[in-house]
C-alpha cells in the first residue's frame, strides 16, 4: 500500500492570541520567564561573591603579622594576663629575685586506671615526690589534686611518655632566688601562691605585686658576700652558734650588707629551720656590753659635763647593794675620759653616766632611737628592753652595756649617728629615684662631739692599747670599739655564753661606712689564748670584712705615716 505523502499542515492560532509584531502570544511570555530567572541568577551570583569577599577579607587579617594587630589586642591581653611579681636586684643591677615558668603536674582521679602503680611509675622520674603525700590524694575522693609542683621540661617530657591516662599539666610561675643563701634574710620569700612571707618579699609585697620596673635595692651583692664569707669562717673558728653582721653607709643610712647566720635557702631547698629564719641583725635584741660606751661618752661629753682629759677615779670597784662593778682590765687610779673609753673601764663609766642621772641617760638613748623599733622596710623588727623601774644600779650598768638590750639595727643607725657629724640617719634597703636625697635627720649631737667620738673610736683600733686593735687594716683608719656581755637565762647571767661584737667606721677622719659585726656564743682557741672577748674574735672578723670591701668601695689607702699623723691630729679635739 503506497504511504500518503507528507504534508505541512498550517495550525490556525486566533487573533486574540497573536502579538503586536505578528508573533504570538506564548512566545512573549516564555521571553519574560527567561529575564526573570537571569535576573534571579545574577542576584544570587551577587550574594555569593559578597560573601567570599567578606570571608576572603578576614583571612587577609588573620594572615597579618602580629605587629600590625598589636593595637587590637592590647586590651584583651591586658585583661586575661596576671601580672608578674617585680624582679628584685641589687645596686648594679645583679638579679636577686626573678619569676620563672613552670607547671604542675595535676591527675583527674577518675581516670588514673592505677593509683598505686601511677604513684610507683611517677616517682621513677620525680626524686622529690611525697609517695604517701600522693598515694593519698589519689585515693582522697576529690576528682582532681596536684602532685607535684615546679616540674622542669624534662620531667614533663617523661610524664608524658609514661602515657598514663588522667594526669595533665597547669602552668604555673615559681618565684625564684638565683643567689641562693647570700641575702636570704633581707630579701626573704614567699609563698606558693607568691605572697610575701618575709624579709622584703613580705615588706613591699604591694609595690612587688605591681609588677613594672624592678625592684633596686642599696644591697652590693660584692659586700654581701664577702661579709657572709668571713661570717662563715668565724662561726666555724670559733664554735659560735651564730653570727650577724652589716655594712651601712653612715650619711644615708643605706645598707650594703645585712646577713644573719644561720640561714637559708629561699629556694625551699635546704635548712629551713625556725633558728635558721631568726634575723638576728634586726629581730634579736642583745645587751650589747662595752660598745654602749660610745653612747655614754657621747652623752657626757655633748652634755658639756665632762671634756676628754676630765677624770673620774676608778681605783675600786664600785659596790652598791648586792651587786659591784669591776674591771675586766683594771687599771686601779684614776682615770680621764679617754683612757676610761680606751681601756674600755666599767667603774669610770659607770660614774661618768650618775652626773647625768637616770632620766638625762634615758632622754639621750631615746633621741638616738634605742628605746623604739626603728622605721624600716622589714617587718621582722626586734623591740628594746630596759629595765623598769630605771634606778640608779640602772643607770651605771646601762652605761656600759647590761640591763637594756636593742637590735644590732638599731646599733648601727645610732653609731652612724654619732659619728656622720651628729645627725641622724634613717635606715633603708630601698635605693632612692635619681635626683632624690634623703631628708637630712635631727641634729643628735654636736659636731665637736661627733669629731669626739671619732677620735676615741679611732684610739681603740689605731694604738697598741686599744682592745679593738686587731681589727685594724693599715691605710684605712679604722675606727671602732668591742663589746662582750654575757647571756641571760631565766634571768640570771652565765659565765659560759656571751655575745661578743664590734662596732666600726672607716675612714675615721671622714666617715663613709659602719660595719658591725656579732658572734654568738663564741669559743676561745689555742690561737686566743682560750679568750672569746670581742677583742679575740669580733674584731679581726670586722678587720677581713674591711680589708675585702674597702677597694670594693672605692675607700683609697693612705700611706701609713700619714695615717699615724692623722691620729696625732685627732688628739687636739677637747
Amino acid at each position: 500500500m503506497a504511504t500518503a505523502p507528507y504534508r505541512k499542515q498550517r495550525v490556525h492560532v486566533p487573533s486574540d492570541m497573536v502579538g503586536s509584531e505578528g508573533q504570538p502570544w506564548l512566545s512573549g511570555r516564555n521571553n519574560r520567564a527567561i529575564d526573570l530567572g537571569r535576573n534571579r541568577l545574577l542576584m544570587a551570583g551577587a550574594i555569593f561573591l559578597f560573601a567570599f569577599s567578606a570571608i576572603g577579607v578576614r583571612l587577609v587579617e588573620l594572615a597579618m603579622p602580629f605587629s600590625q594587630q598589636k593595637g587590637m589586642m592590647q586590651l584583651a591581653a591586658g585583661a586575661l594576663a596576671p601580672v608578674e611579681r617585680a624582679d628584685i636586684v641589687d645596686r648594679n643591677g645583679i638579679v636577686i629575685a626573678t619569676n620563672l615558668k613552670t607547671a604542675s603536674l595535676e591527675a583527674d582521679t577518675t581516670e588514673v586506671p592505677d593509683h598505686a602503680l601511677t604513684v610507683e611509675r611517677l616517682a621513677d622520674e620525680l626524686p622529690t615526690l611525697d609517695i604517701k603525700r600522693a598515694g593519698k590524694q589519689l585515693a582522697s575522693g576529690r576528682r582532681y589534686v596536684v602532685l607535684h609542683n615546679d616540674l622542669s621540661p624534662r620531667q614533663q617530657a617523661a610524664i608524658n611518655m609514661l602515657g598514663i591516662p588522667g594526669l595533665r599539666f597547669v602552668s604555673d610561675e615559681r618565684r625564684i632566688y638565683p643567689q641562693d643563701n647570700l641575702t636570704a634574710h633581707a630579701v626573704g620569700y614567699v609563698d606558693v601562691d607568691n605572697n610575701g612571707l618575709a624579709g622584703i618579699e613580705r615588706g613591699l609585697d604591694e609595690r612587688l605585686r605591681q609588677g613594672g620596673a624592678s625592684l633596686q635595692l642599696t644591697l652590693d651583692l660584692r659586700v654581701q658576700h664577702a661579709l657572709r664569707d668571713e661570717m662563715l669562717q668565724a662561726v666555724a673558728r670559733f664554735s659560735a652558734i651564730g653570727a650577724a653582721g652589716m655594712v651601712m653607709d653612715v650619711n644615708n643610712g643605706e645598707v650594703l650588707a645585712l646577713a644573719s647566720l644561720p640561714d637559708f635557702d629561699p629556694n625551699g631547698k635546704l635548712n629551713n629551720t625556725d633558728e635558721a629564719q631568726f634575723n638576728r641583725i634586726t629581730l634579736g635584741s642583745y645587751e650589747m656590753g662595752s660598745t654602749f660606751k660610745v653612747f655614754n661618752t657621747a652623752m657626757v661629753l655633748d652634755s658639756g659635763t665632762a671634756g676628754l682629759n676630765d677624770v673620774f677615779d676608778a681605783t675600786d670597784p664600785i659596790r652598791i647593794s648586792r651587786f659591784t662593778i669591776n674591771d675586766f682590765h683594771a687599771k686601779r687610779r684614776p682615770m680621764s675620759v679617754t683612757e676610761i673609753f680606751l681601756y674600755s673601764s666599767n667603774i669610770g663609766s659607770a660614774k661618768m653616766a650618775l652626773q647625768i642621772g637616770g632620766k638625762g641617760q634615758k632622754d639621750f638613748l631615746e633621741k638616738l632611737g634605742l628605746m623604739r623599733r626603728p622605721e624600716f622596710e622589714l617587718r621582722e623588727l626586734g623591740e628594746p628592753s630596759w629595765p623598769r623601774p630605771w634606778g640608779e644600779i640602772s643607770t651605771m650598768t646601762i652605761s656600759y652595756g647590761h640591763g637594756m638590750a636593742v637590735s644590732p639595727l638599731q646599733m648601727g643607725v645610732a653609731v652612724a649617728s654619732l659619728v656622720n657629724g651628729g645627725r641622724m640617719v634613717r635606715p633603708t634597703l630601698v635605693s632612692s629615684e635619681p635626683g632624690e636625697r634623703p631628708e637630712p635627720g635631727p641634729q643628735v649631737v654636736s659636731e665637736t662631739t661627733s669629731k669626739q667620738i671619732r677620735y676615741l673610736m679611732r684610739l681603740v683600733v689605731g694604738t697598741p692599747e686599744g682592745t679593738g686593735k686587731q681589727a685594724d687594716v693599715p691605710g684605712y683608719e679604722v675606727a671602732g670599739k668591742t663589746g662582750t656581755a654575757d647571756k641571760q637565762q631565766a634571768g640570771r647571767y652565765r659565765k659560759d655564753a656571751r655575745i661578743s661584737s664590734f662596732v666600726g667606721i672607716f675612714p675615721a677622719s671622714k666617715p663613709r661606712y659602719l660595719i658591725f659585726v656579732m658572734l654568738d656564743e663564741p669559743k676561745g682557741i689555742k690561737e686566743t689564748f682560750n679568750y672569746a672577748t670581742a677583742g679575740w674574735t669580733a674584731a679581726p672578723t670586722a678587720g677581713s670584712v674591711i680589708r675585702r670591701i674597702a677597694p670594693m668601695l672605692g675607700v683609697a689607702p693612705i700611706p701609713v705615716e700619714v695615717d699615724g699623723a692623722k691620729l696625732a691630729a685627732f688628739g687636739g679635739v677637747n
